[in-house]
């Protein structure tokens, strides 16, 4: 049996957090653990974790980071202390779950059946028999920055934002999350950033998949505005200024 350990920033989420969802969670084939990075929150994100925490030690991790730092810095100091346990697979899933943890036994099917692929991303497509919900501002905006994500990576990556990712544990995994991203607002592109600059376009371009999500749905609440499309656009060229070699 495998062992997935996925890391949940959270912010302020006291009362979106679906806390059963977490609970029922069972992939058959997979141990799947949850470590939840509380991420400077205000509210009473940090009690609810914690007595999620204590209802099951063993599935539940709380990692209270004091000062909030964004949540590039949470997820990137979740994985370095999940990674310190050596689970197979490493992971991070937006709190709100706008993609539904029911669409996590796709991902880990992807890692075990084919070796090869080191990340496995979600991708919100709107195709027939499929429930993607995304309000018109944000789906134009996205597919604008996707065009110039891609265009930057030099990868025909269709959907980087997604807050869906599982990654396969390596050597390499733990070094891209060494040091601090350059980026809060898209730093998913910096990881891809990272792992080319480590193994070459080609070897990246064979080893992501892009899962394309059956559900994916705006979550009220979210703290992603309409004007950090200019922030990701000014982080997308010093991206692209850093890692350009």
């Amino acid at each position: 049996m495998s062992r997935l350990t996925l890391v949940v920033p959270c912010y302020n989420e006291e009362r979106r957090l679906d806390v059963e969802a977490f609970r029922q969670l069972a992939v058959p084939g997979h141990d799947v653990d949850f470590l939840f990075v509380n991420d400077g929150s205000r509210d009473g994100t940090l009690r609810l974790l914690e007595a999620l925490r204590d209802s099951d030690p063993r599935r539940f991790a709380v990692l209270d980071l004091e000062q909030n730092s964004g949540k590039a810095e949470a997820v990137r100091r979740g994985f370095l202390a999940a990674l310190d346990k050596a689970p197979d697979y490493v992971g991070f899933w937006d709190a709100d779950l706008a993609t539904p943890l029911a669409e996590l036994p796709g991902f880990l099917d992807i890692l075990t059946n084919r070796p090869s692929i080191h990340l496995v991303m979600g991708a919100r497509v709107r195709l027939l028999g499929r429930e993607i919900s995304r309000r018109p501002a944000r789906h134009y905006f996205g597919r604008v920055g996707a065009t110039l994500i891609s265009s930057s990576l030099g990868l025909a990556v269709y959907d980087t934002q997604c807050g869906a990712k599982v990654f396969r544990s390596s050597d390499t995994l733990r070094d891209v999350f060494s040091k601090p991203f350059i980026s809060r607002w898209i730093f998913d592109v910096e990881i891809i950033a990272r792992y080319i600059a480590r193994w070459g376009r080609d070897a990246v371009a064979g080893s992501v998949y892009e899962l394309p999500v059956m559900r994916w749905h705006d979550v009220t609440g979210s703290n992603v505005k309409s004007h950090d499309f200019l922030r990701a656009l000014h982080d997308l060229w010093k991206i692209r200024r850093a890692y350009r070699k």
